[in-house]
């Protein structure tokens, strides 16, 4: 959202806009181009000449600016379909897709192309540090776009994605999620369906061969009229990763015949770089050019990223928050940072995650970590309590596998207990999909302080 709406501001539009917590990075990022954020949500926030108003897809009926919408018979729209209408239309467009990686996946894919001077447009769901912005609207002829299986509106259930007119769609992978708008993974997989069912016979489809889930969907989709090929470890797959290595700088590994290395670390990262490698590859971009564009890639905001360094300890930014990311960011840093002790803060904040739907799953992923931190679920009274995760039951089952674990209901508690705790050479993993409080800061400013 903020980033179709930073480009639109360069495009000339004037945009506001309103959200409940306004915090960096993309806070900044959009003041920085001009527009006005709004804190919390109030009629008058809509302008009296506004002219189209975007409904983003957390946005329900009884919020006062959306009320004040459809009171005032003013046009509105999901961001997906601004998207097609302005955007998509006509063009050759890359969507990225899956539970995990989209947006480090689009983001290679996006500076491949870039780095290739193929002039690409994107949006991406994050801020890549390459780009310096998460989308760019030209009039490229290419477009890459990170697509999310999350509903496009209130008014509109249908997942986002297939509003994009994908000509070549990536599939990362397949796992229950978003657990406020899908009842189960069949739910999950329908969504899928209906996106493979729209790829043209003139199109692509790259997905991930070692995920059962994906490979499911594709079956189910007969007949599926474009071409698909299978991308991963598995022999069956036609683009096959081998030779993986990693150091603390990064991974290498093999796809196909052709050797690759990438400043990124974990199984996870070196498949999103499958995934990218294999697209730039479908559009023509030079192994030469994919190499000197992975080597130069310089990641994500709130992706494994260092906030900072006080008494030797490391405070690292991660947006993860399904249990699978979380555990795959875990075992990326034991290889990043090998002799470390790795403490794990987690805020239960999406709407999965809030929800008792990983209560089992939670501490198996943040048990990797030597020590566990875990705040008060965010929102909790918009949970009823039964549906509720139970974080205290969480520290228990994590801290019967020997790790210490310990439930915090809020920033100031987690530091108070954290500090004393930490030692030279240690490294605090904070997940979060929000701003938790500004946390990372206040850390490192204890720690200088202490």
């Amino acid at each position: 959202m903020g980033a179709v709406a930073a480009a639109l501001r360069e495009r000339g539009f004037v945009v506001t806009g309103s959200d409940e917590n306004v915090y960096p990075p993309m806070s900044t990022f959009l003041k920085s181009t001009g527009i006005v954020l709004h804190a919390g949500y109030r009629p008058e926030n809509i302008p009296a000449e506004a002219e189209v108003v975007v409904i983003g897809n957390a946005m329900k009926r009884g919020n006062p600016e959306v009320e004040a919408v459809l009171n005032r018979k003013l046009y509105y729209a999901s961001l997906p379909e601004v998207l097609k209408q302005l955007f998509l239309r006509g063009r050759h467009n890359l969507v990225v897709t899956g539970t995990h990686g989209k947006t480090t996946t689009t983001a290679l894919l996006a500076w491949i192309m870039t780095s290739a001077r193929l002039d690409p447009g994107y949006v991406i769901g994050g801020i890549p540090k390459n780009l310096g912005q998460g989308a760019l609207l030209n009039d490229s002829k290419y477009f890459v776009i990170e697509g999310d299986e999350y509903d496009s509106a209130f008014f509109d259930k249908r997942s986002k994605f297939v509003h994009y007119l994908p000509e070549l769609l990536i599939v990362n992978n397949i796992e229950f999620d978003h657990a406020d708008i899908f009842n189960n993974l069949d739910e999950v997989k329908l969504s899928f369906r209906r996106l493979l069912n729209i790829v043209p016979q003139n199109g692509m489809i790259l997905l991930n061969g070692d995920d059962p889930n994906c490979v499911e969907v594709a079956q189910q989709v007969q007949p599926l009229l474009a071409p698909l090929e299978e991308v991963g470890f598995s022999p069956n797959c036609a683009r096959r990763i081998s030779e993986v290595s990693y150091s603390s700088t990064g991974s290498r590994f093999r796809l196909g015949e052709d050797d690759f290395e990438i400043p990124l670390i974990g199984e996870f990262n070196v498949r999103n770089a499958a995934m990218a490698i294999s697209a730039a590859r479908v559009y023509g971009v030079s192994l030469e050019e994919i190499r000197k564009a992975l080597k130069s890639f310089k990641g994500i905001a709130r992706r494994q990223e260092v906030r900072g360094e006080a008494r030797g300890i490391k405070v690292i930014d991660d947006f993860g928050h399904h249990p699978t990311a979380i555990r795959e960011t875990l075992r990326a840093l034991r290889h990043r940072y090998a002799g470390s002790r790795i403490w794990a803060i987690f805020e239960p904040r999406s709407n999965t995650t809030r929800r008792a739907v990983f209560q089992q799953d939670l501490p198996d992923a943040l048990k990797l970590a030597d020590g566990v931190f875990i705040s008060q679920v965010a929102r909790l009274d918009q949970i009823p309590e039964k549906e509720r995760l139970d974080p205290k039951a969480v520290m228990e089952a994590i801290a019967a596998s020997g790790r210490p674990a310990f439930y915090e209901p809020d920033v100031a508690h987690i530091i108070e207990r954290l500090l004393p705790l930490l030692e030279a050479k240690d490294v605090v993993a904070i997940f979060s999909n929000g701003g938790f409080e500004g946390i990372h800061e206040k850390l490192l400013t204890a720690l200088r302080e202490a």
